[in-house]
């Protein structure tokens, strides 16, 4: 029985030793590896997936990896890409509990020879990321429907699940879905096509709304919840679709009328505000501060439509509101005068700890999806000053974007990885305001991963847990006519 073990133990080594070639008198390389995603120098959490990656050039036959925190090495392995099981991945962090970054050192194999190149840092954040990520994913054109869905993440590991798709129902679109800050249990999902609704999930109550009055320009979207959960604001939008013959853009979403309003759920009504509608201003895009007493929404100036639509510009506003009386205030307060600069901001979401307002910035226009120009900006309320993020933005698009509950991550759509596809990055924010060179979203095996997928990544939110969502149930309230009728409270 002895003999048999130590054989089989025998056995197990002389696979692992031919399964790891030996390297002798590699060429030394000064610079940095070559690897897709480009994972040198950024800031993880601890709690994060493993940074798996591959060489960006298809020539590389092997690689030898190794990972070292103080030293020591914690992690070997050779292969055509980096793949580390998510366990094994845990257990190198844990061995790192006490160091604040991974030195990670590659050598490659191309046409025989091997390459030594310059060993480089990730860095290793105290702040948790949360549990994980929802998302739509739609083919990158956004002018039809095709397939698409509501899709849930789980930041751990690689685990991702379906949460609604449209081939459930015939001709749905599902779009504009928000959280309480990350709280599942508060969620928002709006709904286009001939089963049109907004489905709202308040703890165990769920309920299957009509949002459009004879008050209102059109269904309710753009949602973001009051943070005690009482009210959600949304924006009420006459939207035009137009497509650019010879551009890089492709596409121009225009709103010919846009107005704001806030919901009440209890009682089913939404309220109004003169300073809110009107036919002077757009008005988009709200977002409730973190003590729920200001209510951040873009503003522009009606131009006309089509010959104008490069003058729209959305200045960064804000208005009072009072929860307890569901009141706003008098008078609207502007943050950042964009259009003097012959810019448009949208997007405005600002961090749960209320020192920052994160948004998109781009030439002109409300749906910069397809702005090149467009990039990501902070508004540092402390000092009420703004500065357009290097750190993060790229000479492709930027644009929708959301925060970790504990306001020290915050996630991005982006189009600088080919230019067609938006996918989805991480970056961190220290205590001075400082952030970090961001990440692509991890996966098993990235590169082959992403040459294949042929859907975009849209409007990204955290979740601090699962989501518990009964798409059956979904499904026979959806294609039924029960829908509760929300009523308007302006006299």
């Amino acid at each position: 029985m002895k003999t048999s073990i130590i054989q089989t133990l025998a056995c197990c080594l002389l696979l692992l030793s031919a399964c790891s070639e030996q390297i002798n008198s590699p060429e030394e390389i000064a610079a940095y590896p070559p690897i897709y995603p480009d994972y040198i120098g950024v800031t993880i959490p601890r709690n994060i997936a493993p940074l798996n990656f591959n060489m960006e050039t298809d020539d590389c036959e092997r690689m030898d990896i190794r990972i070292f925190a103080n030293n020591r090495e914690l992690y070997h392995q050779q292969g055509k890409i980096m793949d580390i099981p998510v366990k094994q991945w845990q257990k190198i962090l844990e061995e790192a509990n006490h160091c604040d970054s991974l030195m990670i050192t590659v050598q490659a194999k191309e046409d025989g020879k091997w390459k030594n190149y310059r060993s480089f840092p990730v860095y290793l954040s105290n702040y948790p990321v949360d549990y994980g990520l929802v998302y739509r994913k739609i083919a990158p054109g956004y002018e039809v429907y095709s397939k698409m869905g509501i899709y849930q993440r789980d930041l751990s590991s690689f685990e991702e699940t379906a949460l609604v798709e449209n081939t459930l129902v015939k001709g749905m679109c599902v779009n504009c879905h928000t959280f309480n800050q990350t709280n599942p249990e508060q969620f928002s999902l709006h709904i286009r096509g001939d089963h049109g609704a907004t489905y709202l999930k308040r703890g165990t109550d769920t309920e299957y709304l009509n949002t459009k009055t004879d008050q209102t320009l059109a269904s309710c979207v753009y949602p973001y919840w009051h943070p005690d959960g009482s009210y959600i604001a949304y924006s009420t939008n006459n939207t035009r679709q137009s497509f650019h013959v010879n551009s890089e853009e492709r596409i121009e979403v225009i709103d010919l009328a846009s107005d704001i309003v806030v919901y009440h759920p209890e009682s089913h009504r939404l309220l109004h505000c003169d300073l809110l509608e009107g036919d002077e201003y757009f008005e988009t895009y709200p977002a409730f501060s973190p003590d729920g007493k200001t209510l951040y929404f873009c503003q522009a100036s009606v131009q006309e439509i089509p010959a104008g639509y490069k003058e729209i510009r959305y200045n960064l506003c804000s208005i009072a509101f009072e929860p307890d009386a569901g009141t706003f205030g008098n008078k609207i307060d502007t943050l950042i005068l964009a259009d003097t600069l012959s810019k448009s901001i949208t997007f405005p979401r600002p961090s749960y700890d209320g020192k920052y307002i994160l948004f998109t910035m781009a030439d002109y226009g409300n749906f910069p999806i397809w702005h090149k120009e467009a990039d990501l900006g902070l508004l540092d309320l402390t000092t009420n000053q703004f500065r357009m993020l290097s750190e993060v933005n790229s000479n492709d698009t930027e644009s929708f974007h959301n925060w970790t509950k504990n306001s020290r991550w915050f996630v991005f759509s982006s189009r600088r990885d080919d230019g067609l596809y938006t996918r989805l990055y991480l970056a961190s924010v220290d205590d001075d305001g400082q952030v970090s060179k961001p990440f692509m979203l991890p996966q098993r095996d990235p590169k082959t991963f992403y040459d294949r997928d042929i859907y975009s990544y849209n409007v990204p939110d955290f979740t601090d847990r699962p989501i518990d969502f009964e798409r059956r149930i979904f499904e026979k309230k959806i294609v039924s006519d029960e829908r509760i009728q929300v009523k308007s409270a302006k006299k």
